[in-house]
């Protein structure tokens, strides 16, 4: 297999999956519209937030709402969908649908659950799953030339062996971005896109 260089689109050369991020631009809306709903009701964020307090008494489905409404109300919601907006769509045409779903969902679930179990009790925001995505376009750099042929600019390497070291320290400073991190990392590897 001949190495190319990926200069002009770096994960353009990578993209296996959907032309068209509809899945992305799908949760985006979800997001968005319960981004809104919080913002113009704000008592609807306490029936849906995760809050170790009640999941014990039984609301479980906080661990779900927990993904769509934000705790940084309206600065979480727009950073947070700007982020899903460019790892999202990264995401979807490198790893297709299927393999986005389960590292946006997996990783924003088990975000979820270690922050109710351990890390952060009260909370909620996207942020997790969109980190899931993270680590698994990590993977994918750490491997790009080896299995695709793909060299991708040095920045992108860098920044790809970096994640699971910051995601590590993050952990350590009791953040909940970092294991959603390391386990789309994980992923990743698990669900490496077939050369082509």
């Amino acid at each position: 297999m001949t190495t190319r260089a990926a200069s002009r689109s770096p994960f353009g050369a990578l993209a296996t999956g959907a032309r068209r991020p509809y899945l992305t631009a799908g949760v985006f809306a979800v997001t968005l519209a319960c981004g809104i709903a919080q913002l113009v009701h704000p008592p609807l964020y306490d029936a849906v937030v995760r809050d170790a307090a009640r999941i014990d008494d039984g609301q479980w489905y906080r661990l779900v709402t927990g993904m769509f409404f934000q705790d940084g109300w309206a600065f979480g919601l727009v950073s947070n969908l700007l982020w899903l907006a460019v790892f999202g769509t990264l995401a979807e045409r490198v790893f297709g649908r299927v393999r986005w779903l389960v590292l946006y969902f997996g990783c924003g679930l088990f975000g979820q659950f270690m922050s109710y179990a351990w890390l952060n009790p009260v909370g909620a925001g996207n942020s997790m799953c969109v980190v899931g995505l993270i680590g698994g376009l990590a993977a994918v750099v750490m491997v790009a030339s080896r299995r695709y042929g793909v060299v991708l600019p040095v920045q992108f390497r860098v920044l790809a062996f970096a994640a699971p070291v910051l995601a590590v320290a993050d952990t350590l400073v009791h953040d909940n971005h970092g294991l959603p991190c390391l386990l789309g990392s994980a992923l990743g590897f698990l669900l490496l896109p077939r050369a082509h």
